[in-house]
């Protein structure tokens, strides 16, 4: 079962696939079985209907953890599962057991272009399958183990496209948090993933980007506040001067709010969008009445990038409503399970897993 922060982190493990690091990652948040369904394999009727209690079952399908998308020109997904018993100190890593990459949305013998199955990766080159490598690490995805230019340039241009997927979740506000300090600063076309750069990010914004929009972005949630970014012997420091004070302030004195709002407005105003860029719950100490003009930020966003938001915040989805393109997608609890609300079989995209 899959909820929103579910669903974050599944997109999160594909992005980490690129990097050849998925193994890793799922180490670090448990292995395998942190990321399994903790519910039986089915329910009955009597079950669903609350007359009888939820109890275990022996599990008849392997242990697996299946991860996959498709766009318009390519597919992926893989399965991991876990490795055989052996006397290795890593015996307790997930296995990659297979990948497929094909074109197109739909998953079909005929339109697949690459293919692992345990150490042998194959392409297909001309309608004969070349093989790739034979010995593709189990902890190794075949997106960079075997990328090669002539038998299988489209697994290189997926693998760079998700590296250019672009997640924020954890932008800092703390007390600590690098963006109150003055930070050396060098051109920034992306915010960090922890906003430690926001001096840099919003000056590269002032030079290369829309000056226009970031002045616009800042008064929209400020009225009359100027963002101005200082810098002396290559160290850069944020501050905001507001209408009232006698002086600017510095991000070290700013509310959580104003330090993740203006974040915020670096990481949406990038002077290089991503193809897909990922939120998970921007309104984080935000103040309800900046959730419009939050809002206004991310549909500026999704001109240029495909946006994914997972938000609680009802101001916040009212104003991405306000764009006609918005799909909003309800999740909901049954038993444990999360699924789409009210969403019947015939209205899913259609998709096919992998056999491995």
């Amino acid at each position: 079962g899959a909820g929103k922060s579910n669903l974050y982190r599944a997109l999160r493990l594909l992005a980490d696939t690129a990097q050849g690091r998925v193994v890793a990652s799922l180490a670090r948040e448990g292995g395998l079985p942190s990321t399994l369904w903790a519910g039986p394999e089915g329910f009955s009727r009597a079950v669903a209907r609350g007359d009888h209690p939820v109890q275990g079952t022996t599990r008849a399908g392997p242990l697996r953890l299946q991860l996959g998308f498709a766009a318009d020109d390519f597919g992926y997904a893989m399965d991991l599962g876990l490795p055989p018993k052996s006397l290795s100190a890593f015996s307790l890593d997930p296995e990659i057991k297979h990948e497929v990459l094909w074109s197109g949305e739909r998953l079909r013998p005929s339109a697949v272009l690459a293919e692992r199955r345990g150490g042998l990766a194959q392409a297909l080159v001309a309608n004969d399958r070349v093989t790739l490598s034979q010995h593709v690490p189990s902890w190794d995805s075949m997106l960079t183990h075997c990328a090669d230019p002539r038998a299988a340039p489209e697994m290189i241009a997926l693998r760079e496209r998700i590296r250019a997927w672009r997640f924020y979740d954890q932008l800092r506000s703390d007390p600590d948090a690098g963006a109150r300090r003055p930070q050396v600063g060098t051109r920034t076309v992306a915010l960090g993933h922890d906003g430690t750069d926001l001096a840099a990010a919003l000056q590269t914004i002032r030079e290369i980007g829309e000056t226009a929009s970031l002045d616009a972005a800042v008064e929209d949630a400020f009225p009359g506040a100027v963002v101005e970014v200082t810098h002396a012997a290559g160290w850069f420091e944020v501050e905001l001067r507001q209408h009232g004070l006698l002086r600017a302030l510095k991000a070290a004195e700013w509310s959580d709010g104003t330090l993740r709002y203006l974040s915020w407005t670096a990481a949406l105003l990038t002077p290089r969008p991503p193809e897909l860029l990922v939120l998970n719950e921007p309104e984080t100490s935000l103040h309800p009445d900046l959730h419009p003009a939050l809002g206004r930020l991310i549909l500026k966003a999704a001109r240029s990038s495909q946006v994914i938001v997972v938000s609680h915040a009802p101001r916040l989805l009212a104003a991405l409503h306000e764009y006609a393109g918005c799909q909003s997608l309800r999740l909901e609890k049954r038993l444990g399970e999360t699924r789409l609300d009210q969403a019947e079989e015939l209205d899913l995209p259609a998709w096919r897993w992998p056999v491995r």
